[in-house]
Formats: structure tokens, C-alpha cells, sequence
């Protein structure tokens, strides 16, 4: 059974960041603790207007940063995992992790619907 993968861009005053759903939850609030302010990483540097997302999945594997906590990445740490494609599957995995956050080991998405889902968070 494949995880789901719902992304969205949430815009204030001062930024605009892409949040991870994961089967519903925030990757980023479940990981670094509710109520912690953690941030999402820029929706510009996830989907640039000149060039492939980062999020895209391929055969090559990739480190992507999806978070960080209120006090900065250089702080306490960034929260990433590896983004790669294998088959029909993409996988996240290999997570590094800021102090005291947790994350199961990976998660398994349907590539056809994984791609849709970024092609719809882009274009928001």
C-alpha cells in the first residue's frame, strides 16, 4: 500500500513555503513537534520558475530539505530525506533529522500520482 502526498503552498506576509502532507499529516509539524513554528521550505526554491523541481523524483538519488525548525537549520538541524525513483515507486528515505524530531524510516508513493500532485502544487 503507497503513502499519500498532498502539497501545499501557504502564503503570508512575509513568505511563501510548501508544507508536506503525508496520509494527511504535516512531515514537518509531526517531525519537529507541534507548536513548534517549524517551517516548510520555500515554494520558490521547490518549483523554481527555470528548471526542474528538486522534489521530482528520479533514478538518481537526492537530498532534499523539507523543513527546519523556528530556531533555523543551522541551529538545531534540517529536516531531509532522499527523494529517488525507482520503477513506479517513489521513495523517501534516509531522513536526517533536527534535535529531538522523529520520522519513520520512509515512506512509498505511487510515481503517477506522486508527479500529479506536484504538477497541481506548481501551478498554485
Amino acid at each position: 500500500m503507497f503513502d499519500r502526498l498532498e502539497l501545499r503552498v501557504v502564503t503570508d506576509r512575509r513568505s511563501s513555503q510548501v508544507r508536506f502532507l503525508v496520509n494527511g499529516e504535516d512531515v514537518v509539524e509531526e517531525s519537529i513537534g507541534p507548536g513548534t513554528d517549524g517551517r516548510g521550505p520555500s515554494s520558490v526554491l521547490l518549483f523554481p520558475p527555470d528548471g526542474p523541481s528538486p522534489l521530482r523524483a528520479t533514478e538518481e538519488p537526492r537530498r532534499v530539505v523539507l523543513g527546519e525548525p523556528e530556531c533555523t537549520g543551522g541551529c538545531c538541524g534540517y529536516l531531509s530525506a532522499v527523494i529517488r525513483r525507482i520503477a513506479d515507486v517513489v521513495l523517501w528515505s534516509d531522513w536526517e533529522l533536527p534535535a529531538d524530531a522523529t520520522r519513520p524510516l520512509e515512506y512509498t508513493f505511487d510515481a503517477a500520482q506522486y508527479e500529479a500532485e506536484l504538477t497541481r502544487a506548481a501551478a498554485s
